[in-house]
C-alpha cells in the first residue's frame, strides 16, 4: 500500500476546498448588511449563519449517508452546480424572508459538499498518514477563510449582484474542479445492500462519541463571537489578538507536529489536546492582561488545531469505507450545533454574568470531552 501522500488527487481535492471557502466567507460577511438594507433587524441580519449552521446540521447525517450511495465526486460536482443557482438566486431577491428561506435550504446542500469531500478525501490519504494528511488539507479552509472577508467586501462595494455573481463563477469552478477527479461510484456501488432505516441513514454511533467535539466546538464558537470583546475589556489590542494568535498556533502545530500524528496512537494524542482546550480557556477566564491573554490563545489553539486531524483518523479507521459520508455527516452535525450553541448561549451568559464567569463555564464544558470520550468510547465501541 502506498504512503505517498502529496498525489495529483490530493491537491486537487485542497484546490476545491480552498475554492468552497472563498466563496463562503465571500457571502457569510456580507449577507446581513444585505439583510438590513432590505429592512431586516440587527437579529434578523444574523440569522442568514444561524439558518445556513442549523439546516447543515440538521441534515449532515443524512446527506452524508447519501453521498456514500450516490458517489462522493458526483456529489460534489452536482452541489457545486447546485450552489451557483442559489448564488444567482440571491441576487435577484428582494425579500429578506425569502433570502432567510433560501438560506436554509442552501444549508441542506452544503452539509452534502462537506460530507462528501471530507469522507472522498480520506479515502484518497494513506491510513498510516490520514491525520497529517487531514491536518494539511484543513489549512487550505483556514487560508481561504483569512483571504476572503476582505475581497468579498470589495466586491460588495461594488454592488450585491455583482458580488453574487463572481461567487456563481466559484461554485462553477469547484464543478470544474470536481469533474477532474477520479470517478468513485464503483466504490459507492459496493455499499452492501441493506433495508433503508432511520438506523441505516444516521452513523449513531459517530454521532455519539462527536459529542466530545461539540464540547471544544461550543468553546470554538464563543471564541469567534466574543474574544474580541473580551479583549476590549481588558485593554488589551488589536482586539483580533486572541483570534490571531490562535491561528496562528493551529498553522505551526499542523506543519510542524502533524506528520508525527499518525506515529502515535490517535486516542492517546487526544487527551492532551483535549486537556490543552479545558486549559486554555481556564487560562482565558483568569486572564487580567494580555501576557495571560495571548497565551490562552496559544493553549487553546495547540490543542484545537491537531484535535480535528487525529479525531477524524481514529473514526475513519473503524469506521468502514462504505459509511465514510455517514460518518462525516454525524460529525459536522455534531460540530456545527456546538458552533452555534457557543455563540447563542455566551452570549446570554456574557449578558447576565459577565465575560469571566462565562468563559469559566466554558472551560468546564472543555473539562468534561475527555471523561465524556473515554466513557463514549468504551461505551459505543470505538475503544482498540
Amino acid at each position: 500500500m502506498t504512503t505517498v501522500l502529496f498525489t495529483p488527487r490530493f491537491f486537487v481535492m485542497c484546490a476545491y476546498t480552498f475554492t468552497v471557502f472563498i466563496s463562503l466567507f465571500q457571502l457569510l460577511p456580507a449577507a446581513p448588511y444585505h439583510i438590513l438594507a432590505l429592512g431586516g433587524t440587527n437579529f434578523t441580519a444574523g440569522l442568514f449563519l444561524g439558518f445556513l449552521t442549523c439546516a447543515a446540521a440538521l441534515s449532515a447525517p443524512i446527506t452524508g449517508h447519501l453521498a456514500d450511495r450516490i458517489g462522493h465526486r458526483r456529489v460534489l460536482i452536482v452541489v457545486s452546480l447546485v450552489l451557483a443557482v442559489f448564488s444567482v438566486s440571491y441576487s435577484f431577491i428582494t425579500n429578506y424572508r425569502t433570502l432567510l428561506a433560501v438560506v436554509f435550504v442552501h444549508g441542506l446542500f452544503w452539509s452534502g459538499l462537506m460530507a462528501a469531500s471530507g469522507a472522498y478525501m480520506t479515502a484518497i490519504l494513506p491510513e498510516e498518514r490520514r491525520a497529517e494528511g487531514l491536518g494539511y488539507w484543513s489549512l487550505t479552509s483556514i487560508l481561504a477563510v483569512g483571504i476572503a472577508p476582505p475581497f468579498g467586501f470589495w466586491m460588495f462595494s461594488l454592488g450585491w449582484s455583482t458580488l453574487c455573481l463572481e461567487i456563481a463563477v466559484l461554485n462553477m469552478i469547484m464543478a470544474a474542479i470536481a469533474w477532474r477527479l477520479p470517478d468513485d461510484r464503483d466504490e459507492a456501488a459496493a455499499v452492501p445492500s441493506r433495508p433503508r432505516t432511520l438506523r441505516d441513514l444516521v452513523e449513531w454511533r459517530v454521532l455519539a462519541l462527536s459529542t466530545t467535539m461539540a464540547f471544544i466546538a461550543f468553546e470554538y464558537g464563543s471564541l469567534t463571537s466574543f474574544s474580541a470583546l473580551f479583549a476590549d475589556e481588558l485593554g488589551v489590542s488589536p482586539r483580533s489578538l486572541f483570534l490571531t494568535a490562535m491561528a496562528s498556533t493551529i498553522l505551526l502545530g499542523r506543519l510542524l507536529v502533524g506528520r508525527f500524528l499518525d506515529r502515535l496512537d490517535h486516542r492517546h494524542a487526544m487527551i492532551p489536546c483535549l486537556g490543552a482546550t479545558a486549559v486554555g480557556m481556564t487560562l482565558l477566564a483568569l486572564a487580567e492582561g494580555k501576557v495571560v491573554f495571548v497565551l490562552a490563545a496559544l493553549i487553546f489553539g495547540s490543542g484545537f488545531g491537531l484535535l480535528y486531524p487525529v479525531y477524524t483518523a481514529h473514526i475513519m479507521r473503524r469506521i468502514p469505507k462504505w459509511r465514510r459520508g455517514a460518518a462525516f455527516g454525524a460529525m459536522l452535525a455534531v460540530f456545527e450545533t456546538g458552533i452555534g450553541t457557543g455563540s447563542t448561549v455566551m452570549g446570554a451568559l456574557i449578558h447576565q454574568l459577565g465575560f469571566r464567569p462565562a468563559f469559566g463555564v466554558a472551560a468546564a464544558l472543555a473539562a468534561m470531552s475527555l471523561p465524556y470520550f473515554l466513557f463514549a468510547e468504551k461505551r459505543f465501541g470505538f475503544k482498540s
